[in-house]
């Protein structure tokens, strides 16, 4: 299945657990660092730098681009390490997750509550998605470096539903 970003919450709904699907249209990249600066913004009421309603997060953190290239490897971050962010920013609107390996009940609960959707991402596999970006932009904490919050351009981007708006999960 090919989807175009970002999601309407019909193309969530008719999404089950364990399908294929390819992605193309924007995706925001954080990690961990990225994840605990956005904490800060929103317990300080600081306005973000970029949306998170209707956006999806890829935890991942490009690595520079060789020449001729819009992102170096590009592989994903394992998801638990994001889980104590994860359920604020889907009740704030983030409309979808990628990341690689199983999520918390709170998070499958917090993805049912708001409708979203979580996908994997094969781990290993960097120069694949990189290869699938079209362009890449820093767009917030600069200073983080690999690990700052970038706007992804890609083209059937291939990931599989994880875990489905119904919290149905394949791990």
């Amino acid at each position: 299945m090919i989807l175009t970003l970002p999601l309407s919450l019909n193309d969530i709904k008719n999404l089950k657990a364990g399908d294929s699907v390819f992605l193309s249209g924007a995706v925001l990249t954080a990690r961990d660092c990225a994840h605990k600066r956005i904490d800060e913004y929103l317990d300080g009421n600081k306005q973000l730098p970029f949306e998170i309603k209707d956006s999806v997060i890829y935890y991942a953190g490009p690595c520079p681009a060789k020449n001729g290239m819009a992102s170096g490897s590009c592989g994903p971050t394992t998801s638990s390490r994001m889980e104590s962010f994860a359920p604020r920013l889907l009740d704030l609107g983030l409309r979808a997750i990628i990341g690689k390996g199983e999520i918390s009940k709170e998070v499958v609960t917090a993805i049912k509550r708001n409708g979203a959707i979580y996908f994997s991402a094969i781990g290993g596999a960097g120069a694949l998605y990189a290869s699938r970006i079209n362009k890449s932009e820093c767009i917030a904490f600069e200073d983080l470096l690999t690990e700052a919050v970038y706007k992804l351009e890609v083209k059937n981007f291939p990931v599989i539903v994880a875990c489905d708006s119904y919290g149905n999960c394949i791990y």
